[in-house]
């Protein structure tokens, strides 16, 4: 029988981890001292022990650990529980390594570009959402309220719900920036059924991977902050993948205050 201290040395699991294994059941003295409550362990724990320091090893919480030990002896179950936790550190990895990537183009940037940190830029996924649509060429893009006006004046009678967020987009099919005639689609998301009118469309939108850039001010910073997220996408070599969108989180409709406005500019994109 070995005392917890020898047995610590020789597992390499220190005395108070032993302890709070023991208390979840998952590794229990082989006998307890009624009179002294000294625990003992014999040798024939230490494969137990060592499997334990393993699975901690690669990660695994202390619960699933306890799944995985009663599995132990089923080599099909335990390669499918090292499997998947295999592709969770894959995930993993890939995120990190992104994260990283961030970083480092934002402190090669501090110095150069003034506007790094005030426009920051993140890669973000845009999620499926039903949306009311209406697409149309319009004068300029400062006319885009002619597209809001014909929406809302053509689904007010069906009392469409909007979601929470409710995410109000304008999406610029063109591939250049046009003086005039651009080609717009408004975009509202909305929670139900309800018929198509003249003009508005109701369709499911895919979700997409953009990097976008939110400001709070008026619409004279959208030259500044589509130069911050090119920067963004060239630095961390992803591509263009898509008509870019603004997403109006707090929109001329809802203040006159220019200051007040909130934009997210999103441009969707795929990795090199």
């Amino acid at each position: 029988m070995l005392k917890i201290g020898d047995f610590s040395k020789l597992s390499r699991i220190s005395i108070r981890m032993l302890r709070h294994y023991n208390g979840i059941g998952l590794l229990v003295p082989e006998s307890v001292d009624e009179f002294t409550g000294y625990r003992y362990y014999t040798e024939a724990q230490l494969p137990l022990a060592d499997r334990i320091r393993s699975l901690k090893a690669m990660g695994f919480s202390l619960s699933a650990v306890s799944e995985i030990l009663k599995a132990y002896r089923d080599p099909r179950a335990l390669r499918e529980y090292l499997l998947i936790r295999r592709e969770e550190l894959k995930d993993q990895a890939e995120k990190t390594a992104i994260q990283l990537r961030i970083l480092e183009t934002t402190i090669n940037r501090l110095g150069k570009d003034e506007n790094v940190m005030e426009y920051s830029v993140v890669l973000k996924e845009i999620p499926q959402r039903e949306v009311a649509s209406l697409r149309g060429i319009i004068p300029s893009y400062e006319k885009e309220g002619i597209l809001w006006e014909r929406m809302m004046q053509e689904i007010a009678p069906q009392k469409v719900q909007y979601t929470n967020p409710c995410y109000s987009i304008a999406v610029f099919h063109d591939k250049e920036h046009k003086e005039q005639d651009p080609d717009v689609e408004i975009q509202l998301s909305v929670q139900g059924n309800y018929r198509n009118t003249e003009h508005v469309v109701f369709k499911q939108v895919p979700a997409v991977q953009v990097a976008s850039a939110t400001f709070k001010g008026s619409y004279d910073q959208i030259s500044v902050v589509n130069q911050a997220v090119a920067n963004w996408v060239k630095d961390n070599r992803y591509d263009f993948d898509g008509a870019m969108f603004t997403i109006y989180h707090v929109s001329p409709a809802q203040t006159r205050n220019p200051d007040e406005l909130v934009t997210e500019t999103c441009f969707p994109v795929r990795k090199k």
